[in-house]
């Protein structure tokens, strides 16, 4: 159980719609930190004029960093899984190697390409292009991991993204993996995003989608709404329209993600049980594991249930 106090009033901040500026919603659902059990109740609301679905209040961003701590999952600071090591450590390869089979879709990269993921978390995907492809790779993200081995070859940037000096038209692939729920401007994160891109550069987006089964499962349970890290909500529907209010073309839409919808499977069922009081991640795992085997018919299917995620590919438009 973390002793991370319960934020006061004075730590939020009413915030307005990313998507249309629109201060008039309505209620969609309270969520707490299910994952680790962290305290607060965290509100989300739904635009009445564009149905983006977001927090509202927010923590301020000089509060949030406390919920980024080493219990953080994306930052892999647990390495000691005991027998299951190797099947984790496995699962944790596939994802990136997923990544990788994605993007591969939709750009070709070689050794005189240049890649920013932008939330790079440990920096392993980065560490897998740069395998892959020979590409050289940069990545960003507040949260300095650079300690970790997967950084040895990352051109590293802490902060904010769009207050980065990233030189115009460099990128032949920026990524951003469950990065875009959780950005305080999105709108202006995507601009910045889209001047970076070089010609025939493409920007892949993943997100979990609001609009899921696995939404519909678990309600307040669920693992999209992350509060209070998650600061907004994306269906299909308002997913689409932000990369169009960020001057982006969509060059595909795909209704999943290189992220394991099982995951989201897994964690909601547990999170109901739960009911806040964190998820013990060492004990966690061996059913985990178990489920997924389980489920396996089920989830060879995942690409056509809308379960949990999806995926945008963008370009800068031919006429910009």
């Amino acid at each position: 159980m973390s002793t991370l106090p319960t934020p006061r009033r004075e730590q939020f901040e009413a915030v307005r719609c990313y998507l249309c500026g629109s201060a008039e919603a309505v209620p969609l659902v309270i969520a707490e930190e299910d994952l680790t059990g962290k305290p607060g109740r965290f509100l989300f609301v739904r635009c009445q004029d564009c149905e983006l679905a977001y927090q509202n209040p927010r923590l301020k961003l000089e509060w949030i960093g406390a919920y980024y701590d080493d219990e953080y999952i994306a930052h892999r600071k647990k390495t000691d899984w005991g027998p299951l090591k190797p099947l984790y450590e496995w699962a944790m390869g596939k994802h990136d190697r997923d990544k990788l089979a994605l993007v591969d879709r939709f750009v070709s990269l070689n050794g005189r390409s240049n890649v920013l993921d932008v939330g790079c978390g440990a920096g392993t995907f980065l560490e897998e292009m740069h395998k892959h492809t020979g590409a050289a790779v940069s990545g960003v993200d507040f949260k300095d991991l650079t300690h970790l081995p997967s950084y040895a070859q990352i051109d590293f940037h802490l902060g904010l993204f769009y207050e980065q000096d990233f030189a115009d038209r460099r990128y032949d692939l920026i990524t951003m993996w469950h990065f875009l729920e959780h950005d305080y401007d999105p709108v202006r994160t995507l601009e910045y995003a889209r001047n970076r891109l070089a010609p025939g550069g493409r920007l892949v987006i993943e997100v979990p989608r609001l609009d899921s089964v696995s939404f519909r499962l678990f309600k307040e349970r669920w693992p999209g709404l992350q509060a209070p890290q998650h600061t907004a909500l994306y269906s299909r529907k308002t997913l689409l329209a932000m990369m169009e209010k960020a001057g982006l073309e969509v060059v595909e839409y795909l209704p999943y993600g290189a992220f394991p919808a099982y995951f989201y499977l897994f964690a909601g069922t547990a999170f109901k049980l739960l009911k806040g009081r964190g998820l013990n991640l060492s004990t966690a795992i061996y059913p985990y594991f178990l489920g997924q085997l389980l489920l396996l018919p089920l989830l060879l299917f995942e690409r056509k249930l809308n379960l949990a995620m999806q995926t945008v590919i963008c370009k800068v438009p031919s006429s910009s």
